[in-house]
């Protein structure tokens, strides 16, 4: 396998996105996913969700910081339901440490290759994605005064 490798500042930028995404999975690991699918993010002393206390209801992002915290303690069954998107953006994250170890240790060029797959259809299909986990949690919401 030929081809050109990574130059140095490519190599530290992929170090830098490697310690970014350790520091998150990190968190997310450290963190008690909520039994209730949501509400983990104020174990980070974030407020309470000022969209679900107005009206009952989940915002997009619901649940994404509970995914997470089961998918960093390898509970995929529990990240799925809590936010489906949440959930394959957690295992995205993952794969992406170690590709970008991957790219710090040897110069490879996959973070190139990586970066062109983020066109115009790549990012209208993870919008899609988001709808359908966002239409998900509101057929899962709980209306119990959240």
């Amino acid at each position: 396998m030929g081809g050109k490798a990574a130059g140095a500042w490519a190599r530290v930028w992929a170090a830098c996105i490697a310690a970014g995404i350790l520091g998150l999975l990190g968190t997310a690991a450290w963190l008690r996913a909520d039994s209730g699918g949501h509400g983990t993010h104020t174990q980070l002393g974030m407020p309470a969700c000022a969209w679900a206390m107005a009206f009952d209801r989940p915002c997009p992002t619901c649940g994404m910081t509970t995914a997470f915290a089961h998918a960093a303690d390898g509970e995929f069954r529990a990240s799925f339901l809590s936010q489906p998107l949440g959930f394959m953006l957690a295992l995205g994250a993952a794969a992406g440490f170690w590709g970008a170890v991957h790219v710090a240790a040897t110069g490879s060029q996959l973070g190139t290759v990586s970066a062109r797959l983020m066109q115009p259809r790549a990012l209208w299909v993870l919008a899609g994605l988001a709808a359908a986990a966002w239409a998900y949690k509101f057929a899962t919401w709980p209306s119990t005064g959240h």
